[in-house]
């Protein structure tokens, strides 16, 4: 389970190093390999899946039919986007420039722990995110019993 953030710097050949904190949850999990995705819900920010789990879920987008277009633009962000990663002696692993040229990720960015996945967000659009607040208005009935 990841969670948690962390400010992370890209090298100048799109290299990024895995928090020693996840290098044992990421080698375990995935068989130390990595997908590299787009997020295909907010704009600024990659998904990075571990193996097992990447699997799973492009095997669920896949089975999809394609004749809805919002079927064939989530396979077209997620499976055609989707590329390996393997950290390497020094848990870094590199982040196509497509994907970080996409979504604004330069030299400073931000790791995210989302449970099953990592998020990689462009420093921009993580603030951006963390400065939005929830109103009354937001809050539908699948949220207002949680208990925070």
């Amino acid at each position: 389970m990841f969670q948690g953030e962390t400010a992370i710097t890209i090298d100048d050949k799109g290299r990024l190093a895995i928090p020693t904190s996840y290098r044992d949850l990421v080698a375990g999990a995935g068989g130390n390999r990595l997908v590299v995705t787009y997020n295909p819900f907010e704009s600024g920010s990659l998904y990075l899946y571990p193996q097992a789990v990447w699997e799973r879920v492009r095997d669920q987008v896949n089975a999809l039919p394609r004749t809805r277009s919002v079927n064939r633009q989530l396979q077209l962000k997620l499976v055609g986007a989707a590329t390996f990663v393997e950290p390497d002696a020094h848990g870094r692993i590199g982040v196509p420039a497509s994907h970080r040229n996409a979504v604004g990720i330069e030299k400073k960015a931000v790791l995210v722990g989302m449970g099953e996945k990592f998020e990689l967000w462009s420093e921009q659009a993580h603030l951006a995110q963390i400065r939005q607040t929830l109103g009354d208005a937001d809050l539908g009935d699948d949220l207002v019993d949680l208990q925070l």
